[in-house]
Formats: structure tokens, C-alpha cells, sequence
């Protein structure tokens, strides 16, 4: 198994479960007027801890990747398979946050 498929998967279960949450959100609407700004400023956010983390750790050896299963891609010493991982908690901690509120708007 290759790491691309492997973060496809954890990217695809995320994806559905927040789409499952807002389905079921009766203010749906609401909720992705006053998200999109804070998610997109979380992602960046994210994404960047997560590239200067990475090469850090690449860099000096705690994590070490078998060449035939990244796809080559890379930004700097990390496989770009590498940022699935905190997409899929953008995605995947609102939409729980969604699924299990009780009653009230938030």
C-alpha cells in the first residue's frame, strides 16, 4: 500500500463525515458562512506547522519514508502524502464538534 492511497483513505473518511454533519445540520447555512474564514485560517496554520515540523524531523532522522511508496513529490524533505493528515483533522474535528452538539445553535 502506498502512502498516497493510505491518505486518500483517512482524506476520503474525513471528507464523508463531515458531509454526513452538515447534511444533518439544520443551520447548515449559517454554520458555513461563519466557518470558512476560521477553518482557512486554521488550515494555513496547519499546513505551515506542519511543513517546518516535518523537514525538522526528516532532517534529522526521526522519520525516515520507503522511497517506493511516496510518490515522489516533495516539499522540501517531506512527501506531500505527509499533509493528508492534518487536512483530514481540518475536516473531521468540526464535523464531530456538528454531530455531537446537543440542541443549542452554534
Amino acid at each position: 500500500m502506498t502512502y498516497a492511497l493510505l491518505s486518500a483513505v483517512f482524506l476520503g473518511v474525513a471528507a464523508l463525515v463531515l458531509v454526513v454533519a452538515l447534511a444533518t445540520a439544520r443551520d447548515r447555512a449559517s454554520l458555513i458562512r461563519r466557518w470558512w474564514a476560521p477553518v482557512l485560517i486554521a488550515a494555513v496554520v496547519v499546513l505551515v506547522l506542519t511543513a517546518v515540523f516535518d523537514n525538522l524531523m526528516i532532517g534529522v532522522g526521526f522519520m525516515t519514508y520507503d522511497e517506493v511508496r511516496i510518490s515522489g513529490a516533495r516539499l522540501g524533505l517531506v512527501p506531500v502524502e505527509d499533509f493528508a493528515y492534518p487536512l483530514a483533522g481540518l475536516l473531521l474535528l468540526p464535523a464531530l464538534w456538528l454531530l455531537t452538539r446537543r440542541g443549542s445553535r452554534s
